[in-house]
């Protein structure tokens, strides 16, 4: 595949189970750097656009890539955000971090079982699935090949995680105007 972005611009990786910080912080980050970035979310792309269950030869995977290319490609820093499953995923980000002219960085959000539970009460979509779901989900330690991943723990606050993300990429936050 040819190279994607700029020299300029950050892919920003950020992987981990259900309710373990990745979509509130990927919104944080934004909301602190201001217009700019783009966040390609797994869930938007593969449960509301495409209406498609996780497979590793689902549609889902190809529109993230492409949707995440296209953004770097035209300015925007990207942030990909979800579960994104070793197994399904880890190839075509390893591939796009790999055709990526910028800095990539990816995350780990390394959460116990337990707190995805006790955390997934706090979230909006609370009551669309649950405890039967989420454990069919669950992948302990499911870390991409080659230890690319800057492991985030469970204890790791939202403001802490925001503010190492951001360090690691060399995104600070920016002061806006009104109506930025």
């Amino acid at each position: 595949m040819p190279s994607v972005g700029t020299d300029h611009s950050r892919l920003v990786v950020l992987r981990g189970n259900s309710a373990s910080g990745k979509s509130a912080s990927a919104q944080e980050i934004r909301a602190r750097y201001g217009r700019g970035i783009a966040i390609v979310g797994q869930d938007n792309l593969r449960r509301i656009v495409l209406k498609e269950p996780d497979r590793s030869d689902g549609v889902n995977i190809g529109l993230i890539d492409v949707t995440a290319r296209y953004a770097l490609d035209h300015g925007y820093h990207v942030i990909v955000e979800g579960i994104l499953n070793r197994d399904h995923y880890g190839a075509m980000l390893l591939q796009l971090g790999n055709d990526h002219r910028g800095k990539t960085s990816y995350f780990y959000f390394d959460v116990s079982f337990e707190e995805t539970l006790r955390r997934h009460q706090s979230k909006p979509q609370a009551t669309e699935y649950g405890e039967a779901e989420m454990r069919s989900w669950y992948r302990p330690q499911d870390y991409l090949a080659g230890e690319v991943e800057h492991i985030i723990p469970e204890e790791t606050s939202l403001e802490d995680a925001v503010a190492l993300i951001m360090n690691e990429v060399g995104l600070a936050p920016r002061v806006l105007a009104a109506g930025s």
